[in-house]
């Protein structure tokens, strides 16, 4: 039975009114924050760790030797050789992007660190491999969870040989990622789906980065569908989980399912081109819940609260199957620099095991400017000459769309540069709405020695450093750094013209941004850390924007460490490691 236009229409409108409802609820302001937990309810925190009862647990190598990894920056002229799929690269893949990356005690607590960052350190994201055989590991194609703290493959089940063959190039694997909302909610309420998502692009580009330093390049598999990719990475072992009309306690086991999130492709990094077929795929995929699937998912809390607006967005927001095309794999873009090379010699491994979320800044250290401009330029989504867009570089060409997210940037120590806002125009096409849908008053002038290819804009010189601590939900963090920074999407037209799954990949962009700025940050000798708390609407009126053409979604801050010498550092496995 055919639906028509006009119910078709009518179903997309009721969709985008529930997620426009939904970001705009879950927004603070300077009277209001949004709904959450009245207080932290320690007896039924969330585990951290999903574990599969019963399924085969493949160990997988501790890599203590970070000699094979390349220099972080080198990674941005050009990707080493691809290195063959086998335990060992495996094994440093996930040791270099989701694994624990140390433990940290204090008094009678003891907690772990990860390699991606994560909202308030609650890891709500859970990841899966889907490969063909690999010595040691499995002898035949196969589904694992990856666990995190056993640094160990769960085997889940086995696959036709054909799956591969028949649809992806040699040497490629495929990672899936899901989110257990339940562990973010404890925590921070209804403004947990927004935190989720972050994370999710916090995943995607330690996945993304990780991987380049095997040689390997990775694309997101959009075309896919929430029914596909929940069958793929074998979630149909969690009961349906079926919306309440309100927000409501109680033991509600089946509120700790995982949503399927997104598909990556891993695959040798100098292939041009890879057909994509995934109306054939998805048939493929529809045999899979008939797979032998092995363990049960552990459980995580004794008690729960559902935050049932939450549920009800992730509901509107699920992607359908989108029609097959071929995935066209950009030419590799070298990064702009500017001045002297302002980075550590620090390997990507060292780099991406020792980055860690700031609890404090100093409020003392500078940067220089030329610094700075190097910073920003590998927050870019591609080199960029001004009215002309070049080839996607690391980590962004992971994505599958343009870029919808700018930064609007409080400048506070920066060396030569005056304190001041400033604008990072991360897509071009966007540049004269923008001027447009700002104060009128704005400057909008490239700052001095500001790089041909940075599209960074000056709108006015003024000390933002009580400004940018009040939007910040008052945190000394974002006025004590050496800068600080909102990313502001374009959001309701994207969400118009693209569909309303857009919404979460949204805030994976500013995730897949943040990811980048921690390891910037790290990599010239300083710290940053993510700011999920802020005003959203004093944002927009310090901007002048009105509407919902532009939503900030995401804050940062980039600044020197202030170190805890109270809490003790430990590694993140046994055995020789120069984890601290």
């Amino acid at each position: 039975m055919s639906i028509s236009s006009s119910a078709v229409q009518e179903n997309s409108e009721q969709l985008l009114t529930q997620v426009l409802t939904y970001h705009n609820q879950t927004k603070h302001s300077f009277t209001n924050y949004a709904r959450g937990p009245r207080g932290l309810d320690w007896a039924n925190q969330p585990n951290p760790f999903r574990r599969y009862i019963s399924a085969p647990l493949r160990p997988l190598l501790h890599t203590s030797n970070s000699d094979n990894s390349p220099l972080y920056d080198s990674l941005f002229n050009s990707l080493p050789p691809p290195k063959p799929i086998s335990k060992s690269t495996i094994s440093e893949f996930f040791y270099d992007s989701l694994a624990l990356s140390a433990w940290k005690s204090t008094g009678f607590s003891t907690w772990s660190l990860r390699v991606n960052p994560s909202s308030g350190n609650l890891h709500p994201t859970e990841a899966y491999i889907i490969s063909p055989p690999i010595e040691s590991v499995s002898d035949s194609c196969f589904v694992a969870h990856y666990a995190p703290k056993e640094h160990s493959l769960e085997i889940r089940t086995q696959i036709p040989s054909e799956f591969f063959t028949n649809f992806f190039p040699n040497g490629s694997f495929l990672i899936g990622l899901s989110s257990i909302f339940w562990r973010e909610a404890w925590k921070y309420g209804e403004r947990a789906f927004r935190y989720c998502n972050h994370d999710v692009g916090h995943a995607i580009a330690a996945v993304s980065m990780a991987a380049a330093g095997q040689g390997w390049d990775v694309k997101l598999l959009d075309g896919f569908g929430h029914d596909e990719l929940k069958k793929l990475m074998g979630l149909d072992v969690y009961p349906e989980f079926k919306t309440p009309s309100t927000t409501i306690k109680g033991k509600l086991n089946e509120i700790e399912f995982e949503h399927p999130d997104c598909l990556l492709l891993v695959f040798p990094n100098g292939t041009q081109e890879i057909d994509i077929n995934y109306k054939d795929l998805s048939l493929a995929i529809t045999k899979f819940p008939k797979l032998d699937w092995k363990g049960e998912p552990n459980s995580l809390s004794k008690e729960h609260i559902c935050w049932d607006i939450i549920y009800k967005t992730s509901e509107s927001t699920k992607k359908p199957l989108t029609s097959s095309k071929n995935l066209i794999i950009e030419s590799f873009q070298k990064s702009g620099t500017c001045g002297v090379n302002p980075y550590n010699p620090l390997n990507l491994r060292e780099l991406v095991r020792k980055r860690r979320s700031a609890v404090d800044i100093d409020g003392v250290t500078s940067i220089e400017r030329d610094t700075f401009y190097q910073i920003l330029l590998h927050c870019l989504p591609s080199g960029f000459q001004e009215g002309q867009k070049r080839q996607l570089g690391l980590p962004y060409r992971v994505m599958d769309w343009d870029s919808e997210v700018h930064c609007v940037l409080f400048v506070h120590r920066v060396v030569g540069l005056p304190k001041g806002l400033y604008f990072l125009v991360r897509n071009l096409e966007h540049l004269n709405d923008l001027k447009k849908a700002t104060k009128s008053d704005f400057k909008w002038e490239k700052p001095e020695g500001c790089p041909m290819e940075l599209p960074l804009y000056e709108l006015g010189r003024v000390d933002c450093m009580k400004l940018s601590k009040h939007l910040s939900c008052h945190q000394d963090i974002a006025s004590d750094g050496c800068f600080s920074l909102g990313m502001v999407a374009h959001f309701e037209p994207t969400l118009m013209n693209k569909g309303v799954w857009m919404y979460p990949r949204l805030f994976w962009e500013t995730g897949v941004l943040g990811q980048m700025l921690y390891l910037e940050a790290h990599a010239v000798g300083i710290s940053a850390t993510g700011i999920g708390c802020f005003f959203d609407d004093p944002v927009h009126e310090v901007l002048g924007l009105t509407g919902s053409n532009y939503q900030s979604l995401y804050h940062f801050t980039v600044g020197g460490p202030v170190i805890d010498n109270r809490i003790m550092s430990l590694p993140a496995y046994p055995g020789p490691t120069n984890d601290v």
